[in-house]
């Protein structure tokens, strides 16, 4: 079965646009990055500070009234209602919060949504059109696994209310598929014999969905690395408080946990995905594992993953030599698809830039 050019050429256009809109995205976060945010912050400052001082006073009358007993004495304290204004972000509904968070947010969320869209239809469309799954070689794997990115980015920019991160994450994504299309971009084709398998909607569908994932808890785990040495500075006294770039982004333990909750997320896909392809292996050439370099390389992913949520659940190597390990863990995998299954002969060569 032919390839449907028409369909690849529609597939190309959405793909273009969702870069377009990606870019767009970015320029919002980074709007509510340098300009919604410290309006907000100091509003909420201020706020919180205001009610903490009629708490204080309220708490100093009911104690006076009662003889400077204590709250078992007295009765419960009246309850104080916390103004809207100081509540987390994370404590009110989406649309809510959303609205909350000012025009920049609400930009930056509904161009990211509507960039998620057209990539996830530009990927479809190349598999409609190719008669297949859509990752067949390079240019579509990295394109599909950024379309997971984003998409996984897009849950926990809403589910944490992390609208400062989109600049950073949207902008890694925005940069990878901005690469994809105009370094290695592979117009549609059938599959070389050697991927004409079912396995290929199992083992590399499995492969694309755990790198999309690491690739956003790689971009956290560098936001970790940052907002640490900023704190480790300023607790030694080497930098002075008030960075307001440094001071926008979480603290260094948001990251940590966000860092943690998507690496062990994505880890059990990535077990699944080197099993099924050993698997795939041993019905194609005969065997379960042969040292192949992209194999190695795989597995040594694996293991530096698993050594990070070792390191991350253990007390001796929390912290930054535990995200070093993570961040090597995604190194080992960038270095596998951008260089090995590129440069290196090998049972996996096919799956270059052909």
């Amino acid at each position: 079965m032919g390839v449907n050019e028409g369909l690849a050429t529609v597939s190309s256009d959405f793909m273009i646009a969702a870069l377009l809109i990606y870019s767009l995205a970015v320029l919002a976060f980074a709007g509510d990055f340098a300009f919604g945010r410290p309006r907000r912050a100091a509003t909420a400052k201020v706020a919180a500070l205001a009610e903490a001082a009629v708490t204080a006073k309220d708490r100093v009358a009911e104690l006076v009234a009662v003889g400077g007993g204590s709250g078992a004495a007295g009765g419960t304290p009246p309850a104080t209602a916390t103004p809207a204004a100081v509540l987390p972000e994370r404590q009110l509904p989406v649309f809510q919060a959303i609205k909350q968070a000012g025009k920049w947010v609400q930009v930056a969320v509904v161009l990211s949504v509507a960039g998620v869209l057209a990539h996830t239809t530009a990927v479809t469309l190349r598999g409609i059109a190719v008669h297949r799954a859509p990752w067949g070689n390079m240019y579509e794997f990295v394109t599909a696994l950024t379309c997971v990115a984003a998409i996984f980015f897009l849950y926990v920019m809403i589910r944490y209310r992390a609208w400062v991160l989109g600049v950073f994450v949207m902008g890694a994504v925005a940069i990878a598929l901005g690469l994809a299309e105009t370094v290695i971009y592979t117009s549609a084709g059938p599959l070389v014999p050697a991927l004409q398998s079912y396995w290929l909607s199992i083992h590399v569908t499995a492969m694309t969905l755990s790198t999309g994932i690491f690739f956003v808890g790689a971009v956290f785990g560098v936001l970790y690395l940052v907002a640490e040495h900023y704190r480790a500075r300023v607790a030694s006294g080497k930098s002075q408080p008030g960075n307001e770039l440094l001071e926008r982004i979480p603290s260094a333990e948001t990251l940590d946990k966000l860092t943690y909750r998507t690496v062990i997320f994505g880890f059990p896909i990535w077990t699944f995905g080197v099993i099924a392809g050993s698997i795939w292996a041993d019905q194609a050439w005969g065997r379960y594992w042969g040292w192949d370099p992209v194999e190695t390389w795989a597995f040594i992913t694996w293991v530096l993953y698993a050594a990070y949520l070792h390191a991350r659940a253990t007390g001796g190597w929390r912290g930054r030599r535990a995200h070093y390990i993570q961040l090597l863990g995604f190194a080992s995998l960038a270095f596998n698809i951008l260089v090995v299954q590129v440069f290196i002969t090998g049972m996996h060569s096919y799956a270059g830039l052909g």
